[in-house]
């Protein structure tokens, strides 16, 4: 199941380790900070921005 994140809300988030912006990605239900290197996982539309339930993201994920 996909779920939406609005628009809004996503402007409104940021990480919480950096305070920077987050990205939202659909396929993996997951919100990203790149300079964290951190995914914060979406479930049932709810993210759960909690360091300790991140994962950490690939150099690869990262394009690097």
């Amino acid at each position: 199941m996909s779920t939406r994140i609005d628009t809004r809300l996503l402007e409104l988030l940021v990480c919480p380790v950096t305070k920077g912006p987050l990205e939202f990605d659909r396929e993996k239900q997951e919100l990203t900070s790149r300079s964290a290197r951190l995914a914060y996982p979406v479930r049932d539309g709810i993210p759960i921005l909690l360091e300790e339930e991140a994962r950490t993201l690939s150099d690869e994920e990262l394009g690097l």
